[in-house]
């Protein structure tokens, strides 16, 4: 008697689905244990759920604030993503932003002229920043041999004390003595409000900035040179396998540092537009752990590009109905807890498909040289 043998079709579009599936199920089930945890605090859980939509998506200030919440967010996945497809892992965007920030305020303070002159060097010097904060990483890398895991890791550490020492000496970037009573805090002038990023739509509690133009520009500039040039094909076979890039010619230090360089470029940048657009001077904090959701953004998309905006979207829509969420008397640590349970079962499911995908991608491999 035969056994009856089950599989499923090897069609990429029934994969895909499938894949979906699971990960809607597993959203589902983080938000069951969410309403469980939220029913034992003596929190009503449709209450709760209905204020992170209504904080999210639920009005026109809500829609503003999740979109001004993603831009950071999809800057620094985008460049998280440029790392990744060079096989290299930049967890330090949270010292890139900052370090980027710090630049920008010192160029938007003291360098005169009009916004059109003064916004973009802003931009510019943050984006050279985060990319200089990240050479120093990638020097380690292909020069010492020193895992770049490591060194932007500690690398934050040394972005966070760099920052502080520049704005608590007066010399430096301090604020100005207040009139009056009052001593200066620790935090950098704010700028001119003709040098902020401009306004695309304002209303009663809400500004949207154009923050998020620039990031999907660069989201979309950087899919194309991915798939539409040589040095993304280049990058892909580095990533891929770096061994059969040297055989074929490829520069493979050069792709890495590079792609490195990119990397944090797009973290500076995205400390540029936090400033420009919603912070308006820098200070203890002044990163927000928008560098680490960042790189959750880049890891929940696969590392595609296609993927980063949706992504994105989500991970500022987190942002925002957390916020909302907090200011209903929910305690902050509740919050955490939702959000990772939400982040989780995204990411868990991606990273077990994506390791399934290398085995199978392995297996072909070993069958077609036998």
């Amino acid at each position: 008697m035969k056994k009856l043998k089950l599989s499923l079709p090897d069609s990429k579009k029934l994969k895909d689905s499938f894949r979906t599936l699971i990960i809607a199920f597993s959203l589902f089930l983080a938000l069951v244990i969410s309403g469980l945890i939220l029913f034992v605090t003596d929190s009503n859980p449709l209450d709760v759920f209905s204020s992170i939509i209504k904080g999210s998506v639920g009005s026109k200030a809500s829609i503003v604030m999740t979109l001004n919440h993603a831009a950071p967010i999809l800057l620094v996945a985008t460049g998280a993503v440029i790392a990744g497809r060079a096989d290299l892992l930049n967890i330090g965007q949270e010292g890139q932003i900052i370090i980027g920030a710090i630049f920008a305020v010192a160029v938007g303070l003291y360098i005169p002229g009009p916004q059109w002159v003064v916004l973009p060097l802003i931009l510019i010097a943050a984006t050279i920043a985060g990319a200089l904060w990240a050479g120093i990483a990638a020097t380690m890398k292909f020069k010492r041999g020193v895992s770049e895991v490591i060194s932007t890791l500690l690398l934050i550490v040394v972005a966070s004390q760099v920052v502080s020492f520049s704005i608590n000496r007066s010399w430096l970037l301090r604020e100005d003595e207040p009139e009056g009573y009052g001593a200066p805090l620790a935090r950098t002038n704010a700028l001119d409000s003709e040098n902020l990023m401009p306004v695309l739509s304002q209303g009663s509690g809400f500004r949207l900035n154009a923050g998020i133009i620039v990031a999907l520009l660069a989201a979309i500039l950087i899919t194309l040179i991915l798939n539409r040039t040589r040095w993304g094909f280049y990058l892909r076979m580095t990533g891929l396998n770096s061994d059969t890039a040297k055989a074929q010619g490829v520069s493979t230090g050069l792709i890495g540092s590079t792609a490195l360089l990119i990397s944090g470029a797009f973290a500076g940048l995205s400390g540029g537009v936090i400033l420009t657009g919603t912070a308006y001077r820098v200070s203890d904090g002044f990163s927000s752990g928008y560098g680490w959701t960042g790189l959750l953004a880049a890891f929940v998309a696969n590392l595609n590009p296609k993927m980063l905006i949706p992504s994105a979207l989500l991970f500022g829509a987190l942002r925002a109905g957390g916020g909302v969420l907090t200011s209903t008397g929910v305690s902050t640590n509740i919050v955490g807890v939702i959000q990772g349970l939400i982040v989780l079962s995204v990411v868990v499911p991606s990273v077990i498909f994506k390791t399934l995908d290398r085995k199978q991608s392995k297996i072909s491999l070993r069958a077609e040289r036998t």
